[in-house]
């Protein structure tokens, strides 16, 4: 079973978020937070599985509290963002404090699409497409607030199958178009990436990516 944090200033969107939850046999709804500081603390002492967080609330935001609950210690829960606002900031600032994925609330928003979205982020996997990935996570990794140090972190502790693959994780590679692409099958490629996110002690393929670019074994398109 996986427990969901809901996480909104409104009290209609958590009602329905609730709801959506509620018929679902695999999920359940652990509790619900009004705003950042609530959801730290809920998220600290109820242990969910997964977070759902909203960005614009009063008080602490809701890329603080992921910032936060993504840094506590131990297994901290994935954070999906859910918000009404898509600009490219919000994404960035999401992606740096640790969020697995970031769905746009809309009218033409399929409500499966959430469920979905939650399944995936708790099997610890990234919500966004490789062809979203290319594009999002190269202007994020162009940006200076991408590396903290002058010093790029080196890759360690992978072989040089690994590193391959890894590389091409960054570049925005599903598992297979990397399978196809090394000639191998998908479940091969399954395991290289699973072994990537055990040996590199990363969250998801999202920051599977991030590292890759940090590294230096991708580098951001110019132009």
């Amino acid at each position: 079973m996986t427990r969901v944090l809901l996480t909104d200033d409104q009290p209609l969107v958590r009602h329905g978020l609730r709801v959506l939850i509620a018929d679902h046999p695999q999920l359940e709804v652990a509790g619900e937070a009004s705003n950042g500081e609530e959801a730290v603390r809920l998220a600290e002492r109820l242990a969910p599985d997964v977070v759902m967080m909203d960005i614009r609330m009063p008080g602490m935001d809701g890329i603080e509290a992921t910032r936060r609950i993504s840094a506590s210690p131990g297994t901290p829960p994935k954070v999906l963002i859910l918000t009404t606002f898509d600009d490219d900031e919000y994404v960035y600032g999401a992606l740096r404090a640790g969020a697995s994925g970031f769905l746009v609330k809309d009218m033409d928003m399929d409500m499966d699409q959430i469920l979905t979205a939650i399944e995936i982020v708790a099997a610890g996997d990234a919500l966004i497409a490789p062809s979203v990935t290319r594009r999002l996570i190269a202007e994020f990794a162009a940006r200076p607030a991408a590396v903290p140090s002058p010093h790029r972190p080196v890759v360690e502790g992978i072989t040089a199958r690994e590193r391959e693959v890894l590389t091409l994780v960054g570049g925005g590679l599903s598992n297979a178009e990397i399978a196809a692409r090394l000639h191998i099958s998908m479940a091969t490629a399954k395991a290289h990436v699973g072994r990537l996110l055990t040996k590199l002690d990363a969250r998801d393929r999202v920051q599977l990516v991030i590292m890759a670019y940090e590294s230096g074994l991708v580098t951001p398109p110019r132009g």
